[in-house]
């Protein structure tokens, strides 16, 4: 019975991610705009006896803004229409580690939860269960989250900076060699965070909206209440997440070369600088295409998530 949840959980998740994954990596690219590479950084020699300091600075001009149409006109026009696809492979090694851990343990708390009487789960109950299963989720998938944001942003880089990796697993192995296992966890503490967001929002907004739905009659539970639901929760996870995403994007992202200061000294280093230079509503870049996105993605899951259902129903 506990199996059978993860099942169902990574087929809907694999299907879902697939299917959207264009519009995640216009997201991804949006999420980057505007970002520079222009950092002053004032270093006093460590046994220097009087005040001088030494200044390094680097440059990288960024891109000029456009909206999620233009920047996927753009992309199929200098990149191809696959690469659209770029860095697929990730997504559906995350979605079999990260999306089937939190499908799966939100159906295990829900079991254990649920009252038998009543048949319900309470919204609290819901949201303690999303929280959990989305941290455990996230670290569980977090090399392939790393591997997927690079992968999906190295066509925005000159051809000189592309990282060029041939797959999911490629870019894992290359990332452990290059820049150590370590950073197969970089910016995990933001993936955590943003995984309980959206695996709370999402989950506990659909089945909150769909036992009401049916309490009150106003649709059978058919496909009609399935995608009402589920584009409800999608619409709340991409308002309560986005900020988190543009953050963890930005330093899953960054480039660590041996000699140079990095673009970022973490999560909060990060925050700081994208608000100061791009203004507080730059946490919220690439929400259209997030919003365009989360929707049909959290549609096609739950939909294809009930249909598993039915069809492993006496399993």
């Amino acid at each position: 019975m506990c199996l059978k949840g993860f099942v169902e959980g990574g087929v809907a998740t694999v299907v879902a991610g697939c299917s959207t994954h264009p519009l995640d990596l216009i997201k991804v690219r949006m999420q980057l705009q505007g970002e520079t590479t222009t950092f002053s950084h004032q270093l006093r020699p460590a046994f220097a006896y009087s005040s001088s300091t030494v200044t390094t600075s680097f440059h990288l001009s960024p891109t000029p803004r456009v909206g999620p149409i233009s920047l996927a006109l753009r992309i199929v026009h200098s990149e191809g229409l696959p690469a659209l696809f770029s860095g697929v492979s990730a997504t559906v090694l995350r979605q079999f580690l990260y999306s089937t851990t939190c499908m799966g343990l939100y159906d295990l708390f829900k079991q254990r939860w649920t009252d038998p009487e009543t048949k319900t789960m309470h919204l609290t109950k819901k949201i303690s269960a999303g929280l959990t299963a989305g941290g455990i989720g996230a670290a569980v998938g977090n090399p392939a989250d790393v591997a997927m944001v690079r992968m999906q942003a190295d066509g925005r880089l000159p051809q000189a900076q592309r990282r060029n990796y041939k797959s999911a697993f490629d870019a894992i192995t290359r990332i452990s060699k290059q820049e150590g296992v370590a950073s197969l966890w970089r910016g995990s503490s933001l993936t955590v965070i943003r995984a309980m967001i959206v695996t709370a929002s999402q989950l506990a907004t659909y089945d909150q909206i769909k036992e009401t739905i049916l309490r009150k009659g106003v649709m059978e539970d058919g496909i009609g209440t399935h995608v009402t639901a589920s584009f409800a929760a999608g619409v709340v996870a991409a308002i309560a997440s986005n900020p988190v995403d543009v953050i963890k994007t930005r330093v899953i992202n960054m480039k660590v070369e041996v000699g140079r200061l990095p673009l970022y000294n973490g999560a909060v280093d990060c925050l700081m600088k994208t608000v100061r230079r791009e203004g507080f509503m730059a946490l919220y870049k690439g929400f259209l295409p997030t919003v365009s996105r989360q929707g049909p993605f959290t549609v096609v899951l739950f939909v294809t998530l009930e249909q598993v259902r039915k069809l492993l129903k006496e399993f």
